[in-house]
């Protein structure tokens, strides 16, 4: 006989209350406990599930940081090892070094194969004649049986006259009466500065050792006091400085709208310090100009304002301050490949388990392309490569960059680069292929820069507005004469005893 799965309808358990074989317990509340049992059970199994999902997550945190902080001690030991250079050995393992794997020796220290030599000119006049009679004793052996010979032999040598004294002119004005400003007036005479006690060379010649050379305030009146015997204190060449921007600053003016109106402009930045806050020297200028501003801020705002409506193509690093301004613009190749470098370098640091075998790969690719671009960039400048050649050069350039970029990479610095290459501004670098006169790297702006740099360290940067003003005019206007073959001593000259007609005229070489 079968069994009933379930109970009539109207079954009514005798032990529900009390069950012998419960030990007396009713069914109801053991049922009960039963079903609470299994809600806890599961309840139980959720709090599992939810604590080994935030332990998994935990997990995943620590292996990230573990990484992160593997990469920023790499990171951290690059920067320290960047500050000094590596201890070169003497004797066989220097020669050994030099070897390359294919047996060849790297490139001879020195000027390049080709290279014209660096001779000193022949002197074009000679001032004055020194007759030496023939020695009696031999300079060498000193030997004294010599014999006189018909021969001459010839020496130029080239000195300098040092002459202690400073010249004092005396200007005799003849006065003549206004009879709007009911006062006698003069004019002032030839190379005279009216109410300067210091004339117009010695002026000129401060303010050149100042931002042509880089030679500090005291240096500058210790050096004329030796030399020349004129006495002046460093606050004074300081004075000479605020007259000359003073005078610039219509040129200055001039520059900036000069450098708007360009075909290619080269761009970059660099910190400054005034009143021992960080500001930013901003570079703008190509072969013939050169163009600096030091503002507090490093934003886009301060880039627009100093581009305007520029139409043009813009050198410049990946700096975002520069997006949108300009026709076109190139990113500097140079910045890319030492970008590159640095990366390997970082990642060879990490331990072993964090390293991305991939990676090395993928920096000396972007190295080597780097590298061959500035080279393609070279030949088409110097016409070794004609210029129709470009195109078919920039369609295997793209193909081969999108090879080295197609493997994703899990060192972040390294995959940072590889998204900015593959990405949008992938057509950026590759601008000095379809703009003719754009450099592939922005090694222009980096040299102007590097007065600034230098001139930083002397000075320790300004600590007044009229500090900053004259650190950006003079720079820009010595610079610019400079590009324009210029000598920038007499430009000063002129540009401290003329109109500014006159100095606008002899700065751009009576081009404009």
């Amino acid at each position: 006989m079968s069994r009933h799965p379930w109970p009539p309808y109207d079954f009514v358990c005798i032990y529900e209350h009390t069950c012998p074989y419960l030990d007396g317990l009713s069914t109801v509340w053991v049922l009960g406990q039963y079903r609470r049992a299994d809600d806890v059970y599961h309840e139980h199994l959720r709090i599992i599930d939810n604590y080994s999902d935030a332990l998994k997550a935990s997990e995943d945190r620590v292996r990230a940081l573990e990484r992160e902080n593997a990469e920023l001690k790499a990171k951290l030991k690059a920067l320290h090892q960047k500050q000094f250079k590596p201890n070169r050995k003497q004797g066989s393992e220097t020669v050994a070094a030099k070897e390359s794997p294919e047996g060849k020796r790297k490139k001879k220290r020195g000027a390049p194969v080709g290279h014209p030599a660096w001779t000193r000119p022949k002197p074009d006049h000679i001032d004055r004649t020194v007759f030496v009679d023939a020695p009696k004793v031999c300079p060498h052996c000193h030997s004294t049986k010599l014999t006189q010979t018909d021969g001459v032999h010839e020496h130029l040598q080239e000195d300098i006259v040092i002459r202690p004294r400073t010249v004092v002119t005396r200007y005799l004005h003849q006065e003549a009466f206004c009879s709007c400003c009911n006062r006698p007036v003069v004019q002032a005479g030839p190379d005279e500065l009216p109410n300067a006690y210091i004339g117009p060379l010695a002026k000129s010649a401060a303010v050149y050792l100042r931002y042509g050379i880089g030679i500090s305030y005291r240096k500058i009146s210790m050096l004329f006091r030796v030399l020349f015997g004129l006495n002046f204190v460093p606050a004074s060449a300081v004075g000479f400085d605020r007259k000359a921007a003073k005078k610039g600053k219509p040129l200055y003016n001039d520059l900036l709208e000069k450098i708007r109106a360009s075909d290619v402009v080269n761009a970059d930045e660099t910190s400054w310090r005034n009143d021992g806050l960080g500001h930013w020297v901003w570079f703008l200028g190509n072969k013939q100009l050169a163009y600096f501003h030091i503002d507090r801020h490093r934003s886009a705002e301060v880039a627009k304002s100093l581009f305007g409506d520029f139409d043009g193509t813009v050198v410049r690093d990946r700096y975002a301050a520069y997006n949108g301004i300009g026709a076109d613009w190139q990113s500097c190749l140079a910045h890319i490949g030492a970008k590159a470098k640095e990366i390997g370098k970082e990642h060879a640091l990490l331990p072993p388990p964090e390293q991305d075998r991939f990676v090395e790969t993928f920096v000396n690719d972007v190295r080597d392309f780097c590298k061959r671009a500035c080279d393609i960039g070279q030949k088409l400048k110097a016409g070794e490569i004609p210029w129709k050649e470009t195109t078919d050069i920039e369609k295997r350039f793209v193909a081969e960059l999108n090879v080295i970029c197609k493997r994703q990479l899990s060192f972040k610095p390294a995959e940072t680069l590889r998204k900015c290459l593959s990405g949008p501004e992938q057509k950026a670098l590759l601008t000095f292929l379809r703009v003719p006169g754009v450099p592939p790297t922005n090694n222009l702006a980096e040299q102007a820069q590097r007065h600034m740099v230098l001139f930083r360290k002397l000075s320790f940067g300004t600590r007044s507005d009229s500090g900053l003003e004259t650190h950006s005019i003079l720079p820009s206007l010595v610079q610019t004469a400079r590009r324009q073959g210029v000598d920038p001593r007499e430009f000063l000259h002129i540009l401290l005893t003329a109109d500014a007609d006159t100095a606008k005229t002899a700065l751009y070489n009576n081009s404009s």
